[in-house]
């Protein structure tokens, strides 16, 4: 199951790995006030967020568990001899069982967005949970405030589900989240062919 490299074009979704800590860093930085608004926090009193290597490392165990895909969202660039972090997304919380599972995050950098990217990344890594790993049921969970989130699940089809009142811990406060999904039932010939048809 992991790890795993999914491409579509010059699009890539590759393992997050210990050294992308300085291209997500700077990426990051650039776009610290662009995603503040939609970033998890920890509730605890004082509670901070996990170092980039930290992170890694617990989404390396995740994914070894086979509980999670955690990918950077890369692109190949003509001037570049290698393709360039552009964002991540993250398969996360998958469960297997009678339930197959799972719930996806994303986040792509300012100067991309509008660009396909994310809903071509989202299909993907859709597909693969579908086709390959057999999963049956895809959410995404989005701010109400959160525009561009929200264009990427109406853009793929994502069916909505309904609000769910302080769902997560973001930018310090429990906040509402809108919940959408899509089974595989729903997109028998992949979700990523229906979308490249759509463009």
């Amino acid at each position: 199951m992991w790890p795993l490299t999914l491409e579509c074009g010059d699009l890539l979704l590759r393992p997050i790995r210990h050294r992308d800590k300085a291209a997500w860093t700077e990426v990051r930085g650039r776009n610290a006030e662009w995603l503040a608004p939609w970033e998890a926090s920890n509730p605890s009193p004082g509670g901070g967020l996990p170092t980039f290597g930290g992170m890694v490392r617990a989404l390396n165990t995740q994914a070894r568990a086979a509980t999670a895909l955690p990918f950077i969202i890369a692109e190949r660039v003509p001037t570049q001899a290698k393709p360039r972090l552009v964002g991540q997304l993250t398969v996360s919380s998958i469960v297997w069982g009678s339930a197959m599972m799972a719930t996806l995050g994303y986040w792509v950098d300012k100067d991309r967005a509008g660009r396909g990217i994310a809903p071509t990344a989202v299909a993907m890594a859709t597909d693969h949970c579908f086709g390959t790993l057999g999963l049956h049921r895809m959410e995404i969970n989005i701010r109400p405030e959160n525009a561009p989130s929200l264009r990427v699940v109406e853009k793929l089809g994502f069916r909505y589900e309904g609000l769910r009142p302080r769902y997560l811990h973001i930018n310090g406060a429990w906040a509402d989240h809108e919940s959408f999904a899509l089974t595989a039932e729903e997109v028998p010939g992949g979700l990523l062919e229906r979308w490249l048809r759509s463009r």
